[in-house]
């Protein structure tokens, strides 16, 4: 696959139009404030380091040790306050090739640093798929102002730029790695996937080629799915258990074959959640390139 066409489908995550329509109705307007944060509950960058040690020294349970009947538990999940999910693609500077719906899906370089700082000077701790898992199906205790900041598509900068600047506030990542562009220009490679992972992000599933599951048939569950896992776990020495839809669309026909490979939870985008399966059904949006820090904190507020 020519890397011209790789870097199209980067650009096409997320871009359903019903998906982007949702995603556009709650983006709110770059004029609007930013609600003060309240200065005796403002953490300071020394409470902010201690919450998040804490939240660290305090591992959250491995999915499988989690009681069946809570995970099934569609109703309490689905009344639990939506913890805020991020997705980013592409991160490097525009060039005059980008269209405008394009953009949406590329931040540049500075943008993405700033939102960062944002996030921490907010008081903002990042945290891991098992800790949602555990927060969702038994209520298990989350660090304050709970964020989680996922990676869709293997792009190189998620590793050259987003990787350092994580760092640099105690940040861990979610990376959803489409296997067909591994090693190839500009993607990343199997050795990076394998140090992200190593470093205590979590790697998960976004199928081989970035194919919409709801079109999968006959050996597609096989190309996209379980070809893609057996990859990632030889990469990684870790079970694969959490999946991000391509283009965040999901159909609930998709929800069994996933589990039975031993997916526990899925991310879709901007759209509504399955009441019967929630956790399949878990919402992110989209950070877009256009979004100052306070449209982002603005966005995280009103869609959360």
């Amino acid at each position: 696959m020519a890397p011209a066409l790789l870097t199209a489908l980067g650009l096409l995550a997320g871009c359903d139009s019903k998906t982007a329509t949702t995603g556009e109705a709650r983006t709110p307007s770059t004029t609007e404030a930013v609600t003060p944060a309240d200065p005796e509950k403002a953490a300071t960058s020394g409470e902010a380091a201690t919450a998040t040690e804490e939240a660290r020294a305090t591992p959250a349970p491995d999915p499988s040790t989690i009681p069946a009947a809570k995970a099934g538990d569609a109703a309490a999940i689905y009344a639990r306050p939506q913890v805020p999910i991020l997705c980013y693609h592409q991160i490097r500077d525009w060039t005059g090739r980008d269209s405008k719906g394009a953009k949406d899906y590329i931040v540049p370089i500075a943008k993405f640093k700033e939102q960062m700082k944002m996030l921490a000077d907010s008081g903002y701790h990042t945290i891991q798929p098992d800790q949602l898992y555990a927060y969702l199906t038994t209520g298990a205790k989350l660090p304050p102002k709970p964020v989680m900041l996922t990676f869709d598509d293997t792009d190189l900068d998620q590793f050259t730029i987003a990787r350092p600047t994580l760092a640099q506030y105690g940040y861990k990542g979610v990376y959803f790695v489409m296997t067909v562009s591994l090693g190839r220009p500009h993607y990343m490679t199997k050795a990076m996937v394998k140090q992200l992972a190593d470093e205590g992000n979590q790697i998960g599933s976004h199928t081989w080629d970035h194919h919409n599951v709801k079109k999968y048939q006959g050996k597609d569950w096989e190309t996209q799915i379980d070809k893609p896992t057996k990859t990632l776990e030889e990469i990684t020495g870790k079970k694969i258990k959490y999946f991000a839809y391509p283009f965040g669309l999901w159909n609930p026909q998709a929800f069994p074959e996933l589990k039975q490979r031993g997916f526990v939870a899925a991310f879709s985008l901007a759209e509504k959640r399955d009441q019967q399966d929630p956790l399949f059904t878990i919402r992110r949006i989209i950070a877009s390139g256009y979004w100052s820090p306070k449209t982002l904190s603005n966005s995280i507020r009103q869609s959360f």
